[in-house]
């Protein structure tokens, strides 16, 4: 692997890792860091604690206002920051269109060859943009940063294993796991490796950041925290939680929010290390691989048995659930009072947030695995047919 070196710099508190889900914190946010800005959406969930909410004014009627056809399919969530738009291909290349009318600004190939018949490692993970850079892992375990202005590599570090999950950066650092079980800090100026921390088993998350500790589900279903000043697990506060994860995790205040491998969807106090609730359907129990979005009373998270759940916050009752006719295993995305999502039935929703009534479709026809982003009064997403769309008002 390259950047090996180890630094001893920073004081990081309490840090919580394992291998599926993955929250961070430690460092005080600085200017660089992947926070939530009002109308942009830098980062998989739109900020550090990944709630999954966009910030911006949003029309009351979606027009479609341009789409971009690449060769392959695109399973990753864009970035959108100050008029760009920032997403990966399953064909190896990052792309960078105008959010005002789809031109294409500048693109970015995992690999230094322009031979077209030469694999290129993909992008399923989501773009993060911090600072001058957008930084993205790739199916071979290659972690990029890019010059967000020119589409030039800055740097690169080898892991081990695939990269899906976004990366985030607070301060001087970004963080990002590898499915080589390793949840690595790097310095953002050059990508030397300040720390790593090995699990058993892969990192498929998006790095969360909260307070001044980090918290971790593991592939054993055991939440774990580890002191970072001594390498040391509190064995006090060990608490187990189920099967194993994959989605992201949602933070607000004291509560983390995410579900499981066996249908259920968990919300656990991270300071009292106790889980308060347990959402389980009443039929048709599949996995959670979407990421929940977060407001003060409502949890909206997407399954695989096609449909989308709206649980209330403080109890985790079910207040309603929209039907489609595939997976629900993108993330949904809260827009005013609206939630915006993908389906593997080859359609893209929108319903409203009070009660899921239906007011907004788009049918491509392959399946959106995708989660869309949505800033500046747009919204884009990419699908299984390799379109890239962006939605807005006229």
């Amino acid at each position: 692997m390259r950047n090996v070196t180890v630094s001893s710099r920073g004081k990081f508190g309490l840090i919580l890792t394992a291998a599926c889900l993955c929250l961070l914190a430690g460092w005080a946010v600085g200017a660089e860091s992947t926070e939530n800005p009002k109308d942009s959406w830098p980062s998989f969930r739109n900020g550090l604690q990944q709630q999954g909410v966009a910030g911006t004014k949003f029309p009351d009627k979606l027009q479609l206002l341009w789409a971009h056809k690449v060769d392959d399919p695109v399973t990753a969530t864009a970035a959108i920051v100050k008029g760009k738009v920032y997403v990966g291909t399953l064909g190896g290349n990052v792309l960078c269109f105008n959010l005002k009318d789809g031109r294409l600004l500048w693109k970015y190939r995992s690999i230094e060859s322009n031979d077209p018949e030469e694999f290129a490692p993909g992008f399923n993970a989501a773009a993060t943009v911090a600072g001058d850079s957008v930084y993205i892992g790739d199916e071979d375990g290659v972690f990029h940063a890019i010059n967000r202005e020119t589409g030039e590599l800055r740097w690169k570090v080898e892991t081990q294993g695939e990269i899906v999950g976004g990366a985030a950066v607070v301060g001087p650092h970004v963080l990002v796991g590898s499915h080589d079980g390793s949840l690595y800090c790097f310095k953002t100026a050059d990508g030397e490796r300040v720390w790593e921390i090995h699990t058993e088993q892969p990192v498929n998350c998006s790095v969360a950041v909260v307070e001044n500790f980090t918290f971790s589900t593991g592939c054993d279903g055991i939440l774990r925290v580890i002191d970072i000043n001594t390498g040391e697990e509190n064995q006090a506060l060990q608490l187990r939680i189920g099967s194993y994860v994959i989605a992201s995790p949602a933070i607000m205040g004291e509560m983390l929010y995410v579900g499981n491998h066996d249908a259920q969807f968990m919300a656990i106090n991270w300071k009292q290390n106790k889980i308060e609730w347990t959402y389980k359907a009443e039929r048709r129990h599949f996995p959670y691989h979407s990421s929940a979005a977060v407001t003060d009373e409502l949890v909206v998270v997407g399954n695989g048995d096609k449909r989308l759940h709206c649980l209330d916050r403080k109890t985790g009752e079910e207040r309603w659930m929209f039907t489609t006719k595939g997976a629900v295993d993108g993330s949904p995305v809260i827009a005013g009072d609206r939630v915006f999502f993908g389906s593997a039935d080859g359609k893209f929703y929108g319903v409203t947030l009070a009660d899921g009534k239906r007011v907004f479709r788009h049918i491509d026809g392959r399946s959106f695995t995708a989660s869309p982003a949505v800033a500046e009064g747009r919204l884009v997403i990419g699908s299984e047919s390799g379109k890239i769309y962006c939605f807005g008002g006229k």
